[in-house]
């Protein structure tokens, strides 16, 4: 048992460091949300969305921070100084890959909106979802075997992005014969893709997070 261990039997329940990752989290599935429903709208309502997703993007940048200067002031932690660093960071990364696609989409001005793309975005939403659940059963700790089933169920979403990026790239290289949409088309995919990923790599920390205290 470290240190940082003992501690935590002392000290009253963590009243910095959770109520944070649960702002991230839950601003985190607002912005899947509203990615989502940005490439289900007609391209004249889209603007709103991608504003608010710019929006939502800063709110977990700047949650990000105050958890970085949470770090910096208290020398008691809920668990591991680096693990906090890693989940807070990989949960700004998700957001800043999904901001990423919109803003692509909205520079680029993409007009067709593809199933692979909304299949992404659907496939982030519920990843998104259940990193809102695994942050809740992270901040009890009482059933260690539940968090690891949550971050195995993000883990096959990951999977399943993969599969679908895989077959939209291919899909784009067979059936564009617009260079300018081929670029357009991969660097939204690409964003969409690497979203997914760093879902993955949320779950990751998570279960490591778990493991420790198990």
């Amino acid at each position: 048992m470290t240190l940082n261990n003992i501690f935590q039997f002392l000290v009253p329940k963590d009243k910095k460091f959770f109520p944070l990752f649960e702002q991230a989290s839950a601003n985190l599935v607002v912005l899947a949300e509203t990615l989502h429903e940005a490439v289900n709208a007609p391209k004249l309502e889209r603007e709103e969305y991608f504003k608010k997703i710019e929006e939502l993007e800063a709110i977990i940048e700047e949650i990000t921070h105050k958890t970085h200067l949470e770090l910096s002031r208290n020398f008691i932690t809920p668990f591991d100084r680096e693990d906090i660093h890693s989940l807070i960071k990989a949960i700004d990364n998700v957001a800043d890959y999904m901001h990423g696609a919109a803003s692509k989409m909205r520079l680029y001005q993409v007009e067709k909106i593809t199933k692979s793309i909304r299949k992404l975005t659907e496939i982030n939403l519920e990843a998104c979802q259940l990193i809102n659940e695994g942050i809740k059963q992270l901040k009890d700790m009482n059933n260690i075997k539940l968090i690891k089933e949550t971050c195995k169920k993000i883990n096959k979403l990951e999977s399943k992005a993969d599969v679908v990026f895989d077959k939209a790239v291919a899909d784009i290289f067979e059936n564009e014969t617009d260079a300018k949409n081929i670029i357009k088309y991969k660097e939204v995919l690409s964003a969409l893709e690497s979203a997914s990923d760093k879902c993955k790599s949320v779950a990751n920390v998570m279960e490591q997070i778990s493991v420790k205290h198990s």
